[in-house]
């Protein structure tokens, strides 16, 4: 036998904090992680007056300068704007204070200059809060890339549990779809050999499978709720940490939803587009659709192409264009893809359209 060479690194959240009023432990995992020197808040103009005032007064408290930076989607200019501020401050550590596009930011800086960072979600509309994974939109769609794992993340019930419920939801409905996005990796292990992680995969299964055994207790309003989700959420994003790619969170359901942006920009959120195509590519893949499409109308997640506000064509044109999103991720959608008639077919029979 060969020597063995194989080898791999995995970062994860050193300090978790999730539950009520944890935005005020802001400066104390500050000190908690060491953190030393200045520091860049990262965030957008509501989400400052939300929970970014906040961190940058607690923060200081800790003796930090504190820049803070406002910005708005994670396109390429702001994140070379984000990081040449950051740079020119001297920024030993960042804290992003938002939702998706401002953690999406901050970990890319962050990878950039290789400094630590803190991810403070105020709202939850997909599992991207615990991963290494950005995503970064460009003209031609949403594109994954790899960037920083955060080192610590504050998770406030209160502060999430205000922003709108469509953004909780759509982030069950995101964690939900990693039960297709597990059965397009099998079938990948099985047909190309694709490298398997079975420590990456039970994560993921879990926190999908968390979420769908709560999802009558998922309700607007209702700080529980946030808690209940907020562990599965993180549980998702470490799956891809462990797993060293999206693997375990992203397969030929988001690709329809990446398709989708793509083609119709944007329809909704994307865990909401996820859990339609989860819908979808579990009945192509002979599962139990049904049973997702319960337990996303249960949480009060879009189940079709109308309660997302889309045309049905809208709908069919992703699904042909599924395929095409990514040529290196193999899927339930193989190389062939779906004619127009099969798309309308497998929209029809599971009632998104």
């Amino acid at each position: 036998m060969g020597e063995f060479r194989k080898a791999k690194n995995m970062e994860f959240p050193r300090s978790v904090r999730i539950g009520h009023d944890k935005i005020l432990e802001s400066g104390e995992i500050c000190s908690d992680l060491q953190f030393t020197g200045p520091g860049a808040i990262i965030t957008g103009s509501s989400t400052y007056k939300a929970a970014g005032r906040t961190v940058e007064e607690l923060v200081a408290d800790e003796g930090h300068e504190v820049h803070v930076i406002e910005t708005d989607a994670a396109t390429s200019e702001n994140v070379d704007d984000a990081t040449e501020i950051c740079g020119e401050c001297g920024c030993r550590f960042i804290m992003a204070v938002g939702g998706g596009s401002k953690i999406d930011i901050a970990k890319i800086v962050a990878s950039r200059l290789d400094v630590p960072f803190v991810s403070i979600p105020t709202s939850v509309s997909h599992d991207g809060v615990a991963s290494d994974r950005a995503s970064l939109k460009t003209d031609n769609g949403a594109k994954s890339v790899l960037a920083a794992s955060p080192m610590g993340i504050i998770a406030d019930s209160a502060i999430i549990n205000k922003a709108p419920y469509r953004y909780l939801a759509a982030g069950c409905a995101d964690v939900i779809s990693n039960l297709t996005a597990l059965m397009d990796w099998e079938f990948a292990v099985r047909m190309r050999n694709e490298e398997y992680s079975s420590s990456g995969y039970y994560i993921s299964k879990f926190a999908a499978d968390n979420i769908i055994e709560s999802a009558g207790l998922i309700k607007p309003h209702f700080e529980e709720s946030v808690w209940m989700v907020m562990r599965p959420i993180i549980a998702s994003g470490v799956s891809m940490c462990i797993a060293g790619s999206s693997r375990p969170t992203s397969g030929s359901e988001h690709m329809f939803s990446h398709a989708l942006d793509l083609l119709h920009p944007g329809s909704a959120l994307h865990g909401e587009q996820c859990g339609l195509g989860t819908m979808m590519m579990m009945k192509l893949h002979g599962g139990d659709w049904k049973m997702v499409r319960d337990a996303l109308a249960r949480i009060g997640a879009p189940t079709t192409a109308a309660a997302l506000g889309i045309p049905d064509q809208h709908v069919i044109d992703a699904l042909v264009a599924a395929k095409d999103i990514r040529k290196d991720r193999f899927t339930i959608l193989g190389d062939w893809g779906l004619t127009e008639k099969a798309a309308e077919n497998l929209a029809r029979s599971t009632g998104v359209i």
